[in-house]
């Protein structure tokens, strides 16, 4: 009895030219295996930004209890809010969210929407952190400044760790 042996891909070739269903089947089945990788990396994207949202309302309490006076109106405390929510783009990404938008004018996602996976980690931390520094009246110039450092410090620790390289691809 003579076996005959060939790389996968001659093998695949070689049932395809022979039979057409197994083609069809292959193709298929190629186009399913596609298509699960990229839901599990849009699952993963998706966890992270969730985990990033609710991170914000923990950051959000800590500016009304220490930042925003009960004599503001809702106008004049939403403008804080977004202050503070500038100081973290700003020191994550280098930009304000108008900045961002008047740059992607064409974009229907808002900045945080299109970071990458580790770029939400770090935001997760960040929001945290600032949380923290806010309660401890830390001033503004001080926090972006020591947020931008944690920033440069978490984004590099995971970018260089081994293993998780991924999380520096964007998940579209």
């Amino acid at each position: 009895m003579w076996r005959t042996y060939a790389h996968k891909d001659i093998a695949f070739e070689f049932c395809s030219a022979i039979n057409p269903i197994f083609k069809l089947f292959l193709i298929k089945e190629f186009q399913r295996l596609k298509e699960a990788e990229t839901n599990h990396q849009n699952l993963e994207w998706s966890v992270q930004r969730m985990i990033s949202k609710f991170n914000y309302h923990i950051h959000t309490d800590a500016i009304k209890e220490n930042l925003i006076p009960k004599t503001l109106t809702k106008e004049q405390a939403a403008i804080i809010y977004s202050n503070e929510a500038d100081l973290l783009n700003v020191a994550l990404f280098g930009m304000t969210a108008n900045q961002w938008k008047s740059q992607n004018p064409k974009s229907e996602v808002n900045l945080r929407d299109q970071a990458t996976l580790h770029q939400l980690v770090v935001l997760s931390n960040m929001e945290s952190i600032n949380a923290l520094l806010i309660q401890q009246r830390i001033p503004s110039q001080e926090r972006i400044l020591q947020l931008n450092q944690v920033a440069i410090t978490q984004i590099k620790s995971l970018l260089t760790a081994k293993g998780l390289k991924w999380l520096g691809e964007k998940f579209d």
